[in-house]
């Protein structure tokens, strides 16, 4: 073999070498994340199967898969106005309140962020209404609102503004209202103690440098502050949005889904479906569509998520 046949021979060799290093690799790769993998498919891709097939067939709790109905359900739900009317009413109060929650919170975070050591306090003291069970909040809050004896009644009979006691969840608009506010205050906190981490992720010498400058408290703020917290405060918007579209125990205590069907969200009207008149497949076709139509209307706000992130990175 000559010196010229010999060295396309060690590069093939070396290659061949190469190849079962990184196939090795491979397997080992695959071996540590087949747990995961096993996870995956026990917790997340076995249950949406069998969603799906409930929701092609007529099922209830005692008899699942009685029969294939195939895409009935998907028709019937779509031509039926009380569901349209509860997904309408369930995109505006996510998008509304997962709003609110994110300036309330995100003001708080900020004026905690400049009382240093005691903000940290205040920040674990905050979490005390994100540890009370949600059904406790609606509890508390029916108390509250209630017209015999409730807290704010009784305020505005001594105060002169009302004569009368107002039955606040008797009222479509007041019901949405007290829903609305029982879930700021239970769930502000958790978009505090985000925000504050992210705020607290900024170099001090960044403000420094700006005071230095002469920037305002203002033009720190929108200058400095907002765009170093902006794909932070992204992700929260987007984990809180996810949330509200669950809310399920203020509605089933506070108002269950009145008056009339008021305040009946999409996800208590899947548990009446399913637990009260025992219609499992159509709950689980409710279930899927209402999934379709949360992942359309997130869209959106993941992709300014991933553009501010690619910003920020």
């Amino acid at each position: 073999m000559t010196a010229i046949e010999f060295l396309p021979a060690r590069r093939r060799a070396a290659s061949t070498t190469a190849d079962h290093g990184i196939s090795a690799h491979r397997v080992i790769g695959w071996l540590w994340i087949s747990p995961i993998l096993l996870g995956l498919a026990s917790t997340l891709v076995y249950p949406t199967l069998f969603l799906v097939a409930l929701a092609l067939s007529k099922s209830t709790l005692g008899k699942p898969f009685r029969s294939f109905v195939g895409l009935r359900h998907v028709r019937d739900i779509l031509q039926d106005p009380l569901f349209v009317t509860s997904l309408t009413k369930s995109i505006a109060y996510a998008f509304i309140t997962a709003s609110i929650q994110l300036v309330i919170g995100f003001l708080i975070a900020l004026l905690f962020s400049q009382l240093l050591k005691a903000g940290r306090f205040l920040v674990s003291l905050i979490l005390l209404p994100l540890m009370t069970p949600p059904v406790m909040v609606g509890v508390a809050w029916k108390l509250i609102l209630a017209p015999a004896g409730g807290l704010l009644n009784g305020v505005l009979l001594n105060l002169g503004i009302v004569d009368a006691p107002v039955s606040f969840l008797g009222d479509p608009v007041f019901a949405w209202f007290a829903i609305a506010v029982a879930d700021v205050w239970q769930w502000t906190p958790f978009v505090v103690i985000l925000s504050f981490a992210a705020l607290s992720t900024i170099p001090e010498g960044v403000h420094e440098a700006s005071i230095i400058d002469g920037a305002s408290p203002l033009q720190r703020f929108w200058h400095i502050t907002l765009p170093l917290v902006a794909a932070p405060l992204s992700s929260i918007y987007l984990l809180k949005l996810i949330l509200s579209f669950k809310v399920f125990d203020l509605v089933y205590v506070l108002t269950f889904g009145g008056p009339g069907f008021a305040t009946t969200t999409t996800g208590f009207s899947i548990y009446r479906r399913a637990l009260e008149q025992f219609d499992v497949g159509r709950a689980a076709a409710e279930t899927l569509i209402y999934s379709l139509v949360i992942g359309a209307v997130l869209w959106p706000v993941i992709r300014i998520h991933q553009h501010l992130e690619r910003k920020d990175a």
